[in-house]
Protein backbone atom coordinates (compact mmCIF):
# COMPACT_ATOMS: atom_id res chain seq x y z
CA UNK A 1 0.00 0.00 0.00
CA UNK A 2 1.49 3.34 -1.05
CA UNK A 3 1.26 6.76 0.62
CA UNK A 4 -1.00 7.90 -2.22
CA UNK A 5 -3.47 5.09 -1.40
CA UNK A 6 -3.26 5.97 2.29
CA UNK A 7 -4.04 9.63 1.51
CA UNK A 8 -6.96 8.51 -0.65
CA UNK A 9 -8.33 6.48 2.22
CA UNK A 10 -7.84 9.45 4.54
CA UNK A 11 -9.70 11.70 2.09
CA UNK A 12 -12.62 9.27 2.05
CA UNK A 13 -12.77 9.38 5.84
CA UNK A 14 -12.55 13.20 5.80
CA UNK A 15 -15.38 13.54 3.29
CA UNK A 16 -17.96 11.65 5.34
CA UNK A 17 -20.24 13.19 7.87
CA UNK A 18 -18.48 14.01 11.18
CA UNK A 19 -21.05 11.99 13.13
CA UNK A 20 -20.40 9.00 10.89
CA UNK A 21 -16.64 9.43 11.31
CA UNK A 22 -17.07 9.42 15.06
CA UNK A 23 -19.24 6.36 14.79
CA UNK A 24 -16.51 4.54 12.88
CA UNK A 25 -13.97 5.55 15.53
CA UNK A 26 -11.14 4.89 13.07
CA UNK A 27 -8.38 7.28 11.99
CA UNK A 28 -4.85 7.16 10.62
CA UNK A 29 -1.47 8.89 10.39
CA UNK A 30 0.70 8.61 7.26
CA UNK A 31 4.49 8.94 7.61
CA UNK A 32 7.14 9.57 4.98
CA UNK A 33 10.25 7.35 4.71
CA UNK A 34 12.08 9.90 6.90
CA UNK A 35 9.36 9.72 9.57
CA UNK A 36 7.67 13.06 8.79
CA UNK A 37 3.88 13.22 9.18
CA UNK A 38 2.40 13.75 5.70
CA UNK A 39 -1.25 13.16 6.59
CA UNK A 40 -3.26 12.88 9.83
CA UNK A 41 -7.00 12.21 10.04
CA UNK A 42 -9.51 11.92 12.89
CA UNK A 43 -8.05 10.54 16.09
CA UNK A 44 -4.68 10.45 14.36
CA UNK A 45 -4.69 14.26 14.33
CA UNK A 46 -4.71 14.49 18.11
CA UNK A 47 -1.56 16.03 19.56
CA UNK A 48 -0.91 13.02 21.82
CA UNK A 49 -1.00 10.63 18.86
CA UNK A 50 1.22 12.91 16.76
CA UNK A 51 3.70 13.12 19.62
CA UNK A 52 3.90 9.32 19.72
CA UNK A 53 4.53 8.86 16.00
CA UNK A 54 7.32 11.47 16.19
CA UNK A 55 8.99 9.64 19.10
CA UNK A 56 11.76 7.35 17.63
CA UNK A 57 11.72 5.03 20.66
CA UNK A 58 7.94 4.51 20.48
CA UNK A 59 8.13 4.00 16.71
CA UNK A 60 10.83 1.34 17.17
CA UNK A 61 8.58 -0.51 19.64
CA UNK A 62 5.44 -0.52 17.47
CA UNK A 63 7.46 -1.57 14.43
CA UNK A 64 8.28 -4.77 16.33
CA UNK A 65 4.87 -5.51 17.88
CA UNK A 66 2.84 -3.87 15.06
CA UNK A 67 -0.15 -3.66 17.40
CA UNK A 68 -0.41 -1.77 20.73
CA UNK A 69 -3.21 -0.78 23.10
CA UNK A 70 -3.10 2.59 24.86
CA UNK A 71 -5.31 5.01 26.75
CA UNK A 72 -5.04 8.54 25.29
CA UNK A 73 -7.06 11.43 26.69
CA UNK A 74 -9.29 8.98 28.49
CA UNK A 75 -10.06 6.92 25.36
CA UNK A 76 -8.98 3.28 25.01
CA UNK A 77 -7.31 3.01 21.62
CA UNK A 78 -5.65 0.36 19.46
CA UNK A 79 -2.82 1.49 17.17
CA UNK A 80 -1.57 -0.69 14.32
CA UNK A 81 1.63 -0.11 12.32
CA UNK A 82 1.69 -0.93 8.59
CA UNK A 83 4.75 -0.63 6.37
CA UNK A 84 4.12 1.08 2.99
CA UNK A 85 6.23 1.12 -0.17
CA UNK A 86 7.16 4.77 0.49
CA UNK A 87 6.66 5.23 4.22
CA UNK A 88 4.38 3.86 6.90
CA UNK A 89 0.85 4.19 8.24
CA UNK A 90 -0.52 4.06 11.79
CA UNK A 91 -4.21 3.23 12.05
CA UNK A 92 -5.97 4.36 15.21
CA UNK A 93 -9.28 2.89 16.41
CA UNK A 94 -11.17 2.65 19.64
CA UNK A 95 -10.91 -0.73 21.34
CA UNK A 96 -14.04 -2.87 20.75
CA UNK A 97 -14.00 -4.13 24.34
CA UNK A 98 -11.99 -4.53 27.50
CA UNK A 99 -11.09 -8.14 26.69
CA UNK A 100 -9.54 -7.23 23.34
CA UNK A 101 -7.76 -4.25 24.90
CA UNK A 102 -6.39 -6.39 27.72
CA UNK A 103 -5.24 -9.06 25.27
CA UNK A 104 -3.35 -6.62 23.05
CA UNK A 105 -1.92 -4.78 26.05
CA UNK A 106 -0.74 -7.99 27.75
CA UNK A 107 0.56 -9.90 24.71
CA UNK A 108 3.27 -8.11 22.79
CA UNK A 109 2.90 -10.57 19.92
CA UNK A 110 -0.88 -10.13 19.66
CA UNK A 111 -0.57 -9.11 16.01
CA UNK A 112 1.21 -12.38 15.21
CA UNK A 113 -1.57 -14.33 16.89
CA UNK A 114 -4.21 -12.55 14.83
CA UNK A 115 -2.13 -13.19 11.73
CA UNK A 116 -1.91 -16.88 12.63
CA UNK A 117 -5.64 -17.21 13.27
CA UNK A 118 -6.51 -15.58 9.97
CA UNK A 119 -3.96 -17.34 7.77
CA UNK A 120 -3.49 -20.71 9.52
CA UNK A 121 -3.41 -23.35 6.73
CA UNK A 122 -5.09 -25.91 9.05
CA UNK A 123 -7.98 -23.71 10.20
CA UNK A 124 -9.91 -22.06 7.35
CA UNK A 125 -12.23 -19.17 8.26
CA UNK A 126 -15.00 -17.23 6.50
CA UNK A 127 -16.53 -14.02 7.90
CA UNK A 128 -19.90 -12.56 6.84
CA UNK A 129 -21.78 -9.46 7.97
CA UNK A 130 -25.43 -9.11 9.01
CA UNK A 131 -26.53 -9.35 5.37
CA UNK A 132 -24.55 -12.60 4.88
CA UNK A 133 -22.11 -10.74 2.63
CA UNK A 134 -18.57 -12.13 2.63
CA UNK A 135 -16.15 -9.76 4.34
CA UNK A 136 -13.19 -12.09 4.71
CA UNK A 137 -12.04 -15.52 3.53
CA UNK A 138 -8.76 -16.91 4.82
CA UNK A 139 -6.15 -17.68 2.13
CA UNK A 140 -6.39 -21.45 2.59
CA UNK A 141 -10.14 -21.24 2.03
CA UNK A 142 -9.68 -19.17 -1.13
CA UNK A 143 -7.31 -21.81 -2.48
CA UNK A 144 -9.80 -24.55 -1.64
CA UNK A 145 -12.53 -22.73 -3.58
CA UNK A 146 -10.08 -21.88 -6.38
CA UNK A 147 -10.69 -18.15 -5.93
CA UNK A 148 -8.35 -15.27 -6.54
CA UNK A 149 -7.40 -13.31 -3.43
CA UNK A 150 -10.27 -10.99 -2.51
CA UNK A 151 -12.55 -12.31 -5.26
CA UNK A 152 -15.32 -13.25 -2.86
CA UNK A 153 -15.33 -10.06 -0.81
CA UNK A 154 -18.64 -8.17 -1.03
CA UNK A 155 -20.57 -11.10 -2.51
CA UNK A 156 -23.40 -13.14 -0.90
CA UNK A 157 -21.96 -16.13 0.89
CA UNK A 158 -24.48 -18.51 -0.75
CA UNK A 159 -22.92 -17.73 -4.12
CA UNK A 160 -19.38 -18.26 -2.88
CA UNK A 161 -19.54 -21.38 -0.65
CA UNK A 162 -21.32 -24.60 -1.55
CA UNK A 163 -23.97 -25.80 0.95
CA UNK A 164 -23.22 -22.95 3.36
CA UNK A 165 -25.58 -22.10 6.21
CA UNK A 166 -23.87 -18.96 7.45
CA UNK A 167 -26.82 -16.86 6.20
CA UNK A 168 -29.15 -18.95 8.43
CA UNK A 169 -26.86 -18.48 11.42
CA UNK A 170 -26.90 -14.71 10.91
CA UNK A 171 -30.70 -14.75 10.78
CA UNK A 172 -31.35 -17.12 13.71
CA UNK A 173 -28.41 -16.22 15.96
CA UNK A 174 -27.98 -19.94 16.74
CA UNK A 175 -24.58 -21.58 16.47
CA UNK A 176 -24.11 -24.83 14.54
CA UNK A 177 -21.20 -26.93 15.78
CA UNK A 178 -19.92 -30.22 14.36
CA UNK A 179 -22.02 -30.19 11.18
CA UNK A 180 -20.85 -32.04 8.07
CA UNK A 181 -20.75 -29.83 4.99
CA UNK A 182 -20.00 -31.12 1.51
CA UNK A 183 -17.83 -28.75 -0.52
CA UNK A 184 -16.01 -29.38 -3.80
CA UNK A 185 -16.74 -33.10 -3.54
CA UNK A 186 -15.29 -33.40 -0.02
CA UNK A 187 -16.93 -33.68 3.41
CA UNK A 188 -15.81 -31.23 6.07
CA UNK A 189 -16.80 -30.98 9.74
CA UNK A 190 -17.53 -27.30 10.37
CA UNK A 191 -18.71 -24.86 13.02
CA UNK A 192 -20.79 -21.75 12.35
CA UNK A 193 -20.97 -19.11 15.09
CA UNK A 194 -22.93 -15.84 15.27
CA UNK A 195 -20.95 -12.79 16.46
CA UNK A 196 -22.64 -10.36 18.84
CA UNK A 197 -21.88 -6.79 19.84
CA UNK A 198 -23.80 -6.50 23.04
CA UNK A 199 -27.17 -8.04 22.21
CA UNK A 200 -27.00 -7.26 18.49
CA UNK A 201 -25.76 -9.70 15.85
CA UNK A 202 -23.04 -8.07 13.75
CA UNK A 203 -22.09 -11.08 11.64
CA UNK A 204 -20.99 -14.71 11.74
CA UNK A 205 -17.89 -16.81 11.19
CA UNK A 206 -17.53 -20.28 9.75
CA UNK A 207 -14.56 -22.49 10.55
CA UNK A 208 -13.49 -25.99 9.57
CA UNK A 209 -13.09 -28.13 12.70
CA UNK A 210 -11.92 -31.33 11.00
CA UNK A 211 -11.04 -32.06 7.41
CA UNK A 212 -13.52 -34.93 7.36
CA UNK A 213 -15.53 -37.50 9.37
CA UNK A 214 -12.50 -39.79 9.27
CA UNK A 215 -10.60 -37.40 11.52
CA UNK A 216 -13.57 -37.26 13.86
CA UNK A 217 -13.71 -41.05 13.94
CA UNK A 218 -9.99 -41.18 14.72
CA UNK A 219 -10.53 -38.74 17.59
CA UNK A 220 -13.40 -40.91 18.83
CA UNK A 221 -11.16 -43.98 18.75
CA UNK A 222 -8.51 -42.15 20.76
CA UNK A 223 -11.14 -41.16 23.34
CA UNK A 224 -12.36 -44.76 23.56
CA UNK A 225 -8.76 -45.92 24.02
CA UNK A 226 -8.27 -43.45 26.85
CA UNK A 227 -11.55 -44.55 28.44
CA UNK A 228 -10.43 -48.19 28.34
CA UNK A 229 -7.19 -47.21 30.02
CA UNK A 230 -9.13 -45.32 32.71
CA UNK A 231 -11.35 -48.36 33.26
CA UNK A 232 -8.23 -50.50 33.56
CA UNK A 233 -6.80 -48.24 36.26
CA UNK A 234 -10.14 -48.24 38.07
CA UNK A 235 -10.24 -52.05 38.05
CA UNK A 236 -6.72 -52.17 39.39
CA UNK A 237 -7.52 -49.60 42.10
CA UNK A 238 -10.64 -51.56 43.07
CA UNK A 239 -8.58 -54.75 43.24
CA UNK A 240 -6.11 -53.05 45.58
CA UNK A 241 -8.90 -51.80 47.82
CA UNK A 242 -10.56 -55.20 47.94
CA UNK A 243 -10.24 -57.16 51.17
CA UNK A 244 -7.87 -60.09 51.14
CA UNK A 245 -9.35 -63.35 52.33
CA UNK A 246 -7.90 -66.51 53.82
CA UNK A 247 -9.01 -70.13 53.73
CA UNK A 248 -12.39 -69.26 55.25
CA UNK A 249 -13.37 -67.49 52.05
CA UNK A 250 -13.24 -70.81 50.19
CA UNK A 251 -16.64 -72.18 51.14
CA UNK A 252 -17.46 -75.86 51.10
CA UNK A 253 -16.87 -79.17 52.82
CA UNK A 254 -16.81 -81.42 49.80
CA UNK A 255 -13.87 -83.77 49.38
CA UNK A 256 -12.55 -81.68 46.45
CA UNK A 257 -12.59 -78.47 48.51
CA UNK A 258 -11.06 -80.12 51.59
CA UNK A 259 -8.18 -81.41 49.45
CA UNK A 260 -7.71 -77.97 47.87
CA UNK A 261 -7.55 -76.27 51.29
CA UNK A 262 -5.08 -78.87 52.48
CA UNK A 263 -2.85 -78.25 49.46
CA UNK A 264 -3.01 -74.48 50.04
CA UNK A 265 -2.00 -74.92 53.67
CA UNK A 266 1.04 -77.00 52.68
CA UNK A 267 2.13 -74.80 49.77
CA UNK A 268 1.54 -71.28 51.15
CA UNK A 269 4.59 -71.21 53.47
CA UNK A 270 6.87 -72.29 50.61
CA UNK A 271 8.21 -69.27 48.77
CA UNK A 272 7.78 -70.79 45.30
CA UNK A 273 5.69 -69.68 42.30
CA UNK A 274 2.24 -71.24 42.08
CA UNK A 275 0.04 -71.75 39.02
CA UNK A 276 -3.68 -71.91 39.83
CA UNK A 277 -5.69 -73.66 37.11
CA UNK A 278 -9.43 -73.86 36.84
CA UNK A 279 -12.44 -72.95 34.78
CA UNK A 280 -13.73 -69.41 34.60
CA UNK A 281 -15.66 -68.48 37.73
CA UNK A 282 -14.39 -71.38 39.83
CA UNK A 283 -12.65 -69.20 42.44
CA UNK A 284 -9.01 -69.01 41.37
CA UNK A 285 -8.59 -65.52 42.82
CA UNK A 286 -9.79 -66.70 46.26
CA UNK A 287 -7.11 -69.40 46.15
CA UNK A 288 -4.47 -66.79 45.30
CA UNK A 289 -5.68 -64.57 48.16
CA UNK A 290 -5.50 -67.49 50.58
CA UNK A 291 -1.98 -68.41 49.45
CA UNK A 292 -0.84 -64.87 50.21
CA UNK A 293 -2.70 -64.46 53.50
CA UNK A 294 -1.15 -67.52 55.14
CA UNK A 295 2.33 -67.02 53.67
CA UNK A 296 5.32 -65.29 55.25
CA UNK A 297 4.62 -62.29 52.97
CA UNK A 298 1.10 -61.67 54.35
CA UNK A 299 2.07 -58.34 55.96
CA UNK A 300 3.08 -56.90 52.58
CA UNK A 301 1.09 -56.10 49.48
CA UNK A 302 -0.50 -58.53 47.09
CA UNK A 303 -0.61 -56.75 43.72
CA UNK A 304 -3.11 -58.06 41.18
CA UNK A 305 -2.87 -57.77 37.39
CA UNK A 306 -5.41 -59.01 34.87
CA UNK A 307 -3.11 -60.00 32.03
CA UNK A 308 -5.95 -60.09 29.49
CA UNK A 309 -7.15 -56.58 30.35
CA UNK A 310 -3.72 -54.96 30.31
CA UNK A 311 -3.69 -52.49 27.36
CA UNK A 312 -0.74 -53.09 25.06
CA UNK A 313 0.06 -49.37 25.15
CA UNK A 314 0.51 -49.54 28.92
CA UNK A 315 2.42 -52.79 29.31
CA UNK A 316 5.89 -51.43 29.96
CA UNK A 317 4.90 -48.35 31.98
CA UNK A 318 2.38 -50.40 34.00
CA UNK A 319 4.64 -53.35 34.78
CA UNK A 320 8.04 -51.67 34.98
CA UNK A 321 7.04 -48.11 35.96
CA UNK A 322 8.72 -44.98 34.68
CA UNK A 323 11.03 -42.30 35.98
CA UNK A 324 10.36 -38.55 35.98
CA UNK A 325 10.31 -37.12 32.46
CA UNK A 326 10.44 -40.53 30.77
CA UNK A 327 7.90 -39.44 28.16
CA UNK A 328 5.46 -36.65 27.41
CA UNK A 329 2.76 -36.59 30.06
CA UNK A 330 4.78 -38.62 32.57
CA UNK A 331 4.22 -37.67 36.19
CA UNK A 332 6.94 -35.37 37.42
CA UNK A 333 7.72 -37.74 40.29
CA UNK A 334 7.67 -40.86 38.14
CA UNK A 335 5.55 -43.94 38.81
CA UNK A 336 6.35 -47.34 40.39
CA UNK A 337 5.42 -50.35 38.26
CA UNK A 338 3.54 -53.44 39.43
CA UNK A 339 6.77 -55.38 39.90
CA UNK A 340 8.11 -52.70 42.22
CA UNK A 341 4.81 -52.40 44.10
CA UNK A 342 4.83 -56.16 44.72
CA UNK A 343 8.36 -56.08 46.16
CA UNK A 344 8.52 -58.16 49.37
CA UNK A 345 4.93 -59.24 48.74
CA UNK A 346 3.04 -61.29 46.18
CA UNK A 347 2.19 -60.63 42.53
CA UNK A 348 -1.03 -62.23 41.24
CA UNK A 349 -1.18 -62.54 37.44
CA UNK A 350 -4.76 -63.47 36.54
CA UNK A 351 -5.58 -64.92 33.09
CA UNK A 352 -1.90 -65.35 32.29
CA UNK A 353 -2.88 -67.59 29.38
CA UNK A 354 -4.25 -64.50 27.60
CA UNK A 355 -0.98 -62.59 27.95
CA UNK A 356 0.52 -61.58 24.56
CA UNK A 357 3.78 -63.30 23.61
CA UNK A 358 5.79 -60.05 23.68
CA UNK A 359 4.64 -59.42 27.25
CA UNK A 360 5.48 -63.02 28.19
CA UNK A 361 9.08 -62.39 27.12
CA UNK A 362 9.33 -59.30 29.34
CA UNK A 363 7.85 -61.15 32.31
CA UNK A 364 10.27 -64.03 31.80
CA UNK A 365 13.24 -61.66 31.85
CA UNK A 366 12.16 -60.27 35.23
CA UNK A 367 11.59 -63.75 36.67
CA UNK A 368 15.02 -64.91 35.49
CA UNK A 369 17.06 -61.87 36.53
CA UNK A 370 15.05 -60.53 39.47
CA UNK A 371 15.67 -56.97 38.27
CA UNK A 372 13.47 -54.33 36.66
CA UNK A 373 14.46 -51.14 34.90
CA UNK A 374 12.01 -48.27 34.77
CA UNK A 375 11.26 -46.49 31.53
CA UNK A 376 13.57 -43.52 31.21
CA UNK A 377 16.05 -44.93 33.73
CA UNK A 378 19.36 -46.73 33.30
CA UNK A 379 19.42 -48.05 36.85
CA UNK A 380 18.21 -51.63 37.47
CA UNK A 381 16.22 -52.30 40.64
CA UNK A 382 16.20 -55.60 42.53
CA UNK A 383 12.69 -56.96 43.13
CA UNK A 384 11.62 -59.87 45.29
CA UNK A 385 8.04 -61.12 45.05
CA UNK A 386 6.15 -64.40 45.16
CA UNK A 387 4.45 -65.01 41.80
CA UNK A 388 0.97 -66.53 41.77
CA UNK A 389 -0.53 -67.05 38.32
CA UNK A 390 -4.00 -68.19 37.28
CA UNK A 391 -5.51 -69.38 34.03
CA UNK A 392 -8.54 -71.15 32.61
CA UNK A 393 -6.63 -72.03 29.44
CA UNK A 394 -4.84 -75.22 28.45
CA UNK A 395 -1.29 -73.88 28.64
CA UNK A 396 0.30 -77.12 27.50
CA UNK A 397 -1.88 -77.08 24.38
CA UNK A 398 -0.99 -73.44 23.83
CA UNK A 399 2.69 -74.33 24.07
CA UNK A 400 2.23 -76.91 21.31
CA UNK A 401 0.56 -74.22 19.19
CA UNK A 402 3.40 -71.75 19.98
CA UNK A 403 0.93 -69.45 21.76
CA UNK A 404 2.66 -69.70 25.15
CA UNK A 405 6.37 -69.82 25.98
CA UNK A 406 7.62 -73.13 27.33
CA UNK A 407 10.39 -71.46 29.35
CA UNK A 408 7.86 -69.15 30.99
CA UNK A 409 5.60 -72.11 31.78
CA UNK A 410 8.44 -73.78 33.69
CA UNK A 411 9.07 -70.57 35.63
CA UNK A 412 5.46 -70.08 36.76
CA UNK A 413 4.50 -73.70 37.48
CA UNK A 414 6.82 -75.38 40.02
CA UNK A 415 3.56 -76.03 41.89
CA UNK A 416 0.18 -76.32 40.18
CA UNK A 417 -3.14 -76.14 42.04
CA UNK A 418 -6.35 -77.23 40.34
CA UNK A 419 -9.56 -75.54 41.47
CA UNK A 420 -12.48 -77.96 41.03
CA UNK A 421 -15.44 -76.82 38.90
CA UNK A 422 -18.75 -76.43 40.70
CA UNK A 423 -20.20 -79.54 38.98
CA UNK A 424 -17.58 -81.61 40.84
CA UNK A 425 -18.62 -80.21 44.23
CA UNK A 426 -22.41 -80.00 43.99
CA UNK A 427 -22.78 -80.78 47.70
CA UNK A 428 -21.25 -77.35 48.43
CA UNK A 429 -24.04 -75.49 46.63
CA UNK A 430 -26.37 -75.04 49.67
CA UNK A 431 -23.58 -73.46 51.75
CA UNK A 432 -22.46 -71.28 48.84
CA UNK A 433 -26.00 -70.10 48.07
CA UNK A 434 -26.68 -69.26 51.73
CA UNK A 435 -23.46 -67.23 51.92
CA UNK A 436 -24.30 -65.34 48.74
CA UNK A 437 -27.82 -64.56 49.98
CA UNK A 438 -26.51 -63.38 53.36
CA UNK A 439 -23.93 -61.07 51.75
CA UNK A 440 -26.52 -59.75 49.28
CA UNK A 441 -28.91 -58.92 52.13
CA UNK A 442 -26.18 -57.09 54.05
CA UNK A 443 -25.13 -55.01 51.04
CA UNK A 444 -28.66 -53.94 50.19
CA UNK A 445 -30.16 -53.81 53.70
CA UNK A 446 -32.79 -56.43 52.91
CA UNK A 447 -34.07 -59.53 54.71
CA UNK A 448 -32.10 -62.70 54.06
CA UNK A 449 -33.85 -65.00 51.59
CA UNK A 450 -33.86 -68.75 52.06
CA UNK A 451 -34.07 -71.65 49.61
CA UNK A 452 -36.76 -74.34 49.55
CA UNK A 453 -35.62 -77.96 49.34
CA UNK A 454 -36.92 -78.09 45.75
CA UNK A 455 -34.81 -75.08 44.81
CA UNK A 456 -31.72 -76.59 46.42
CA UNK A 457 -32.31 -79.82 44.51
CA UNK A 458 -32.69 -77.89 41.24
CA UNK A 459 -29.45 -75.98 41.86
CA UNK A 460 -27.61 -79.21 42.54
CA UNK A 461 -28.92 -80.79 39.34
CA UNK A 462 -27.60 -78.02 37.13
CA UNK A 463 -24.32 -78.20 35.20
CA UNK A 464 -23.11 -74.62 36.02
CA UNK A 465 -20.79 -73.81 33.10
CA UNK A 466 -20.06 -70.48 34.77
CA UNK A 467 -19.24 -72.22 38.06
CA UNK A 468 -19.42 -70.38 41.42
CA UNK A 469 -19.59 -66.95 39.75
CA UNK A 470 -22.67 -68.00 37.79
CA UNK A 471 -24.28 -69.54 40.89
CA UNK A 472 -23.75 -66.26 42.76
CA UNK A 473 -25.24 -64.30 39.88
CA UNK A 474 -28.34 -66.50 39.55
CA UNK A 475 -29.02 -66.64 43.29
CA UNK A 476 -28.68 -62.88 43.68
CA UNK A 477 -30.90 -62.25 40.67
CA UNK A 478 -33.58 -64.51 42.14
CA UNK A 479 -33.27 -62.61 45.43
CA UNK A 480 -33.81 -59.30 43.62
CA UNK A 481 -37.18 -60.48 42.25
CA UNK A 482 -38.31 -62.25 45.37
CA UNK A 483 -40.71 -60.65 47.84
CA UNK A 484 -38.59 -61.67 50.77
CA UNK A 485 -38.65 -64.99 52.59
CA UNK A 486 -38.20 -68.03 50.39
CA UNK A 487 -37.02 -68.26 46.79
CA UNK A 488 -39.41 -70.68 45.14
CA UNK A 489 -38.88 -73.03 42.23
CA UNK A 490 -40.73 -70.96 39.61
CA UNK A 491 -38.73 -67.84 40.43
CA UNK A 492 -35.42 -69.67 40.08
CA UNK A 493 -36.46 -71.29 36.81
CA UNK A 494 -37.26 -67.86 35.39
CA UNK A 495 -33.90 -66.62 36.63
CA UNK A 496 -31.91 -69.45 35.08
CA UNK A 497 -31.24 -68.25 31.52
CA UNK A 498 -34.84 -67.21 30.95
CA UNK A 499 -35.60 -70.77 29.80
CA UNK A 500 -36.26 -73.97 31.69
CA UNK A 501 -33.43 -76.27 32.65
CA UNK A 502 -35.35 -79.11 31.06
CA UNK A 503 -35.51 -77.31 27.72
CA UNK A 504 -31.77 -76.77 27.68
CA UNK A 505 -31.10 -80.36 28.67
CA UNK A 506 -33.48 -81.65 26.01
CA UNK A 507 -31.79 -79.61 23.29
CA UNK A 508 -28.38 -80.82 24.40
CA UNK A 509 -29.54 -84.44 24.53
CA UNK A 510 -31.03 -84.17 21.04
CA UNK A 511 -27.75 -82.86 19.65
CA UNK A 512 -25.77 -85.58 21.38
CA UNK A 513 -28.10 -88.47 20.45
CA UNK A 514 -26.34 -88.96 17.15
CA UNK A 515 -23.05 -89.69 18.94
CA UNK A 516 -23.81 -92.39 21.48
CA UNK A 517 -20.15 -92.91 22.32
CA UNK A 518 -19.66 -89.33 23.60
CA UNK A 519 -17.93 -89.08 26.95
CA UNK A 520 -19.38 -87.14 29.89
CA UNK A 521 -17.18 -84.12 29.21
CA UNK A 522 -18.49 -84.03 25.62
CA UNK A 523 -22.09 -83.94 26.84
CA UNK A 524 -21.21 -81.19 29.32
CA UNK A 525 -19.57 -79.26 26.50
CA UNK A 526 -22.75 -79.57 24.42
CA UNK A 527 -24.89 -78.27 27.28
CA UNK A 528 -22.55 -75.33 27.75
CA UNK A 529 -22.69 -74.52 24.03
CA UNK A 530 -26.51 -74.64 24.02
CA UNK A 531 -26.74 -72.37 27.06
CA UNK A 532 -24.44 -69.80 25.47
CA UNK A 533 -26.26 -69.93 22.13
CA UNK A 534 -29.61 -69.53 23.89
CA UNK A 535 -28.38 -66.52 25.85
CA UNK A 536 -26.89 -64.95 22.69
CA UNK A 537 -30.22 -65.26 20.89
CA UNK A 538 -32.29 -63.99 23.81
CA UNK A 539 -30.02 -60.99 24.41
CA UNK A 540 -29.69 -60.24 20.69
CA UNK A 541 -25.94 -60.84 20.55
CA UNK A 542 -25.06 -58.44 23.39
CA UNK A 543 -21.88 -60.18 24.54
CA UNK A 544 -21.40 -57.97 27.60
CA UNK A 545 -24.86 -58.88 28.94
CA UNK A 546 -24.43 -62.54 28.03
CA UNK A 547 -21.17 -62.77 29.98
CA UNK A 548 -22.73 -61.00 32.98
CA UNK A 549 -25.86 -63.18 32.94
CA UNK A 550 -23.93 -66.44 32.62
CA UNK A 551 -21.36 -65.38 35.20
CA UNK A 552 -18.38 -65.87 32.91
CA UNK A 553 -15.62 -63.53 31.76
CA UNK A 554 -15.91 -61.91 28.35
CA UNK A 555 -12.58 -63.41 27.26
CA UNK A 556 -13.97 -66.89 28.02
CA UNK A 557 -17.20 -66.05 26.17
CA UNK A 558 -15.25 -64.97 23.08
CA UNK A 559 -13.28 -68.20 23.23
CA UNK A 560 -16.48 -70.28 23.40
CA UNK A 561 -18.16 -68.33 20.60
CA UNK A 562 -15.14 -68.94 18.39
CA UNK A 563 -15.36 -72.67 19.13
CA UNK A 564 -19.11 -72.73 18.45
CA UNK A 565 -18.63 -70.66 15.30
CA UNK A 566 -21.08 -67.87 16.20
CA UNK A 567 -18.64 -64.95 16.43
Amino acid sequence: MSSMMARSAAAEVSDVDPGETEARKASLVVLSPSGEVTCAVGLGNQSAVLALVRDPEWVAGIKTSRLVAMTINGRKLILMWTELADGAMVTVSEAPGDTVLEFIHSVDFAYDIFEHLLSNPFDAMTVVDTDAIVRFISPIHENFFRQRHGEGYGRPVQKMIENTRLHNVVQTGKAEVGHIQRMNGSNRVVSRTPIYRGEKIVGAIGRIMFKGPEQLEKLNQEINSLQSEVKFYRREAEAMRRNEYGLDSIIGESRAVRELKSDITRIAPLDVPVLVCGESGSGKELVAQALHRISSRRNNNMIMINAAALPSTLVESELFGYSAGAFTGAHQKGHPGKFEQANSGSLFLDEIGDMPLEVQAKLLRVLQDGYVEKLGSTKAMKVDFRLISATNRDLEGMIRENEFRLDLFYRISPVVLHVPPLRDRLEDIPALAEEFLRNFAERHDRPVCSLTPEVTSLLQSHNWPGNVRQLKHEVERAAIFSNGGEIDLDLLRRSLYGVGITAVADRSTTRGAEAGDMQLKDHMQKVEDVVIESAMQRLQGNKKRVAEELGISRSYLYKKLAEIGTM
